[in-house]
């Protein structure tokens, strides 16, 4: 099992590199940047490269809205220059929230701008001249679009790789089935082992039924929160205003995909119970509402046989890597936990 984790991305860049070396000897096999609203993923993930020399540097993720496909891969190619091959590029649509609030985008077609920016990355790799004609990028601009002057053009540089990997965050079935389809590698969020296959089972053999074979096997990466210890239980306090700022207050009544996400594992009632008190404002309640066994389930906190435990089944549902949030009061103790995870883990 592959090990991953997310790192800050609110700035303290150079001791963030230093942890990250330091998590790159304990084991860590991929370090994944955020960026949300706060400093972009690039300025850091080419300040890692240049601090480390095995460890994989992941975005996670890149807004596809934010940025122009051919930029998205000029981007990725540069970081898969600077890192020595060693890129992997997240990418996921967001939320309205986030992509109209901030960037002032309007919020469209995420599946099919998916789908047209992989085919545009994928070409812009090859160094084939990018002509695309998708029903949300036209590349050349057309005459009646623009001045008239765009002409094809290739990547001057020639990449690493005329293909990195590409990993897509998604959760509802269409999503996950066109995830499934044309990317190496998924993440969803809050993944539930025992509950995946009847969730999402359906989607993700959809979408394979369609893969390239050349794309290999769809890598999964799992997302749990991960302490280990024999006293560690009132850790599980942790998760629940994680997964109820999710439920309850990522998006409105009826536009909120984790919400939708926490009703599809069987937790209808609950789920808005969480989204209504946290609307009002009740965060704390919030959090109380969340259930017992889904903070459990989602994460891996307990004694080292109980994780061990779940760890095997993750990997039985199909995933083969977690991108743990290891919860310890500082470096060192981040380190450590790491390097007892990599012994778990194998």
């Amino acid at each position: 099992m592959r090990i991953g984790m997310g790192l800050n991305y609110s700035g303290g860049f150079a001791e963030t590199a230093a942890e990250v070396a330091d998590l790159e000897r304990a084991g860590l096999d991929i370090a994944f940047v955020h960026e949300a609203y706060s400093f972009d993923a690039v300025s850091q993930l080419g300040y890692l490269a240049a601090k480390t020399s095995t460890i994989q540097l992941a975005s996670g993720i890149f807004q596809i809205y934010t940025r122009t496909p051919s930029l998205t891969a000029m981007t990725a190619a540069g970081l898969d220059f600077v890192s020595g091959g060693r890129f992997v590029m997240g990418i996921g649509a967001s939320g309205p929230q986030v992509i109209e609030g901030f960037h002032g985008v309007k919020y469209d077609a995420p599946l099919a701008r998916t789908r047209e920016v992989v085919e545009i990355c994928r070409q812009v790799w090859r160094r084939e001249k990018v002509v695309h004609d998708g029903k949300y990028y036209q590349i050349p601009l057309p005459a009646d679009k623009g001045t008239g002057l765009g002409k094809p053009l290739k990547l001057i540089n020639h990449p690493v790789r005329e293909r990195i990997p590409i990993l897509i965050a998604s959760l509802g079935p269409k999503n996950v089935a066109l995830t499934a389809e044309i990317a190496e590698g998924w993440e969803p969020i809050f993944y539930y082992p025992e509950k995946a296959a009847s969730v999402w089972g359906e989607s993700l053999a959809a979408g394979k039924a369609k893969r390239d074979p050349s794309l290999g096997e769809l890598d999964v990466y799992a997302s749990p929160v991960l302490a280990i210890g024999e006293d560690v239980e009132h850790l599980l306090d942790f998760v629940r205003p994680h997964i109820a700022l999710y439920v309850g207050g990522m998006g409105a009544k009826g536009k909120n995909f984790y919400n939708d996400l926490a009703v599809r594992y069987g937790y209808e009632k609950e789920a808005e119970t969480i989204q209504d008190l946290y609307l009002a404002g009740k965060k704390e309640e919030a959090a109380a509402a969340v259930p017992d066994d889904l903070v459990r389930a989602v994460s891996l906190i307990g004694p080292e046989s109980y994780v061990a435990e779940r760890v095997a089944a993750f990997a039985e549902s199909g995933v083969t890597a977690l991108n743990v949030a290891p919860i310890a009061p500082d470096r060192a103790g981040r380190v450590a936990l790491i390097e007892k995870f990599r012994k778990i883990c194998g």
